[in-house]
């Protein structure tokens, strides 16, 4: 029967732990599903704080005011408190000692002058003594504990041992003070405690005396009620607490309003600005007052005047000078088509002529050509500057569109002796753009290369990755400093103005590559070196709209190392195409494989000038 039971046990003890473990595995699950649904919200409550303290100068103002004022008001109040504790505990003390002193007294006395040997009327002198000894005193009610001293010889006559107010017993005397009651003679000590009223405990303190009757030592303590004092304690406390959060309130609403008044000004400044900032120049501050909020209003609208008339004159004259270039353009094509047409008269019966009328005819054809082409450069660029430039970009595969400029140049190259080579990926490489723009960068970027490379070999560099396509143009030849890169994009720009140009040209070929990359949301990026050639590259999204993370070429030539000085070598780029995303500088990138062979030849090419479009100098970011 035994085992039986206790293998009963012992199942039942194993079913209600199974149980336990389900409930703590439960209970467990409840809480990290609060916790997973309270996170986030809190998460966001410091996120919306922090971004809150960060962009607000009247939120950080404010909060900071009611911060040190919550704490000023803690250090304050807690001071206060502490002073009036001890000010009421110290004074019901001394009352509670003096009113000791004078009751065990009389209580003595009572007890040297009783007559009494009966066990009767011994108790009943104890008690009315000790009755009239409790009650309230002149301030604080007080009860007793008498209690006869613990290691003495009973003598016959000792009837009492212990009596004690209400419920009370020895117990809520703290043993420290029986101690020290017990072994001094007639000296008077006192301790905080606690003893009970009801159902409550509250607090008091005890004075202690020893008192002798009939050959027998007692222990008196008389234990005072300090429950008044503590509720007047706690509602001045209470009345603090109350004062210190009106005032904490009061103190935020006027740091409030006072920032307010101050930031207000402020932030409708920053409003204005940026309002004028993106274009809104009639955009004006409401000035109130004479104080100093209205001078820097006032100030601030006298400059946004001055602005917006110095923008209106800036903008009345560029649009003067554009459209000055446009007429002008449009009017000269009627008599320089005529002028050509004259020419390439002459031009054909030069054979005819006395040698010095034939070489006029033949430098009046030539320069007519150069006017045409700058005539149609300066339409080009009247176009871009009017905002009127549309993009046509169809899918192309740019390797055949490389391979179309190479045979174009392939004249020019050979008259100057400079061997054109294309390293590029077998394939197809399908890119949207617009490829007579496209084709008129490349074009101007190779015929550039052949007139500055004084005959050496030009390579040409074609590679893609998942978000861009580049084309590098590497020519070996004169190569530029720092100051001539950083201009190399200006506007009828040329690193040697008193240079002889063969192929002649109008000094808007690589601003109009500029504006052309531009549209096309790409990067045209430069690298020079002078001694050492020069490197241009282009950079195109694969898609139209999309963003370009990194460049599939490196701009420094591999083959280039820039350990010269500072001055001899330049990166040169223009601000990043809007919707250019930002990427990550590359380390050295081979060069694709090998697709057309070497095309011969010598020439020169385009033009210089216009800023350049792509990262900052040496990086591959937008």
């Amino acid at each position: 029967m035994t085992t039986r039971h206790g293998r009963s046990v012992l199942f039942r003890a194993g079913i209600w732990a199974r149980r336990a473990r389900i409930v703590a595995v439960r209970v467990l699950r409840l809480v990290l599903i609060g916790a997973s649904r309270t996170l986030p919200a809190t998460r966001y409550l410091l996120r919306a704080l922090q971004r809150r303290w960060r962009r607000s100068l009247q939120f950080r103002t404010v909060l900071t005011t009611l911060l040190l004022a919550i704490g000023s008001f803690a250090v304050v109040g807690a001071y206060l408190s502490n002073q009036i504790a001890n000010n009421l505990f110290q004074e019901r003390l001394a009352q509670a000692e003096s009113e000791t002193r004078y009751n065990v007294k009389q209580v003595q006395d009572t007890f040297d002058g009783a007559q009494v040997t009966d066990q009767s009327s011994v108790i009943t002198l104890v008690y009315d003594t000790l009755n009239a000894v409790e009650g309230r005193g002149s301030v604080i009610q007080r009860r007793y504990v008498f209690e006869a001293m613990p290691e003495q010889t009973k003598p016959r006559n000792r009837w009492v041992e212990s009596r004690a107010s209400d419920q009370l017993t020895i117990a809520v005397i703290p043993p420290d003070l029986r101690k020290a009651v017990q072994q001094s003679g007639k000296d008077q000590f006192w301790a905080s405690t606690e003893f009970p009223v009801g159902t409550e405990d509250r607090p008091g303190i005890a004075v202690g005396n020893k008192v002798t009757f009939n050959g027998t030592v007692y222990e008196l303590y008389l234990i005072y009620d300090l429950n008044t004092a503590q509720k007047t304690l706690d509602e001045i406390q209470n009345v603090l607490l109350v004062g210190a959060a009106v005032l904490v309130l009061l103190i935020g609403a006027v740091a409030w309003y006072v920032t307010r008044n101050v930031v207000s000004p402020v932030s409708h400044a920053a409003v204005v600005s940026e309002k004028l900032a993106a274009g809104q120049l009639q955009e004006r501050m409401v000035v109130k007052g004479e104080d100093e909020v209205a001078r820097l209003g006032a100030s601030f609208n006298h400059m946004a005047a001055s602005l917006q008339e110095q923008i209106t004159q800036l903008a009345t004259l560029s649009q003067m000078q554009q459209r000055f270039v446009s007429d002008v353009s449009h009017e000269l094509r009627t008599p320089l088509t005529t002028v050509r047409m004259a020419a390439e008269v002459l031009y054909d019966a030069r054979e005819d002529f006395d040698p010095i009328n034939k070489r006029s005819a033949e430098l009046l054809y030539h320069q007519v050509e150069r006017f045409q082409s700058l005539l149609a450069d300066l339409l080009e660029i009247s176009r871009f500057d009017a905002g009127v430039a549309m993009l046509d970009a169809e899918p192309t595969d740019i390797l055949q569109l490389v391979d179309h400029v190479l045979e174009g140049v392939a004249p020019v190259a050979a008259e100057y002796g400079s061997e054109v080579t294309l390293h590029a990926p077998e394939g197809s490489i399908i890119v949207e753009m617009d490829d007579r723009r496209i084709d008129r960068i490349l074009r101007n970027l190779i015929l550039n290369a052949l007139e500055h490379g004084e005959g050496r070999p030009v390579n040409v560099s074609v590679a893609a990755n998942d978000t861009a396509v580049a084309v590098a143009v590497r020519d070996h030849g004169i190569g530029m400093t720092q100051a001539e890169a950083a201009r190399v994009f200006d506007r009828f720009w040329r690193a040697d103005p008193a240079r002889a140009r063969t192929t002649g040209g109008s000094g808007l070929g690589l601003s109009i590559a500029t504006e052309d990359t531009k549209l096309h949301n790409g990067w045209l990026q430069a690298w020079g070196k002078k001694g050492s050639g020069s490197n241009f590259r282009l950079t195109l999204p694969l898609r139209q709209g999309e963003s370009i993370g990194r460049s599939p070429l490196q701009l420094e030539p591999a083959d280039v190392g820039l350990d010269g000085g500072a001055g001899n070598q330049m990166v040169l780029l223009n601000h990043a195409a809007p919707g250019a995303a930002p990427g990550t500088v590359p380390g050295p990138v081979p060069v694709p494989g090998t697709g057309s062979g070497p095309v011969p030849g010598t020439g020169a090419g385009g033009t210089s000038g216009g800023p350049a479009n792509g990262p900052a100098a040496g990086e591959d970011q937008a």
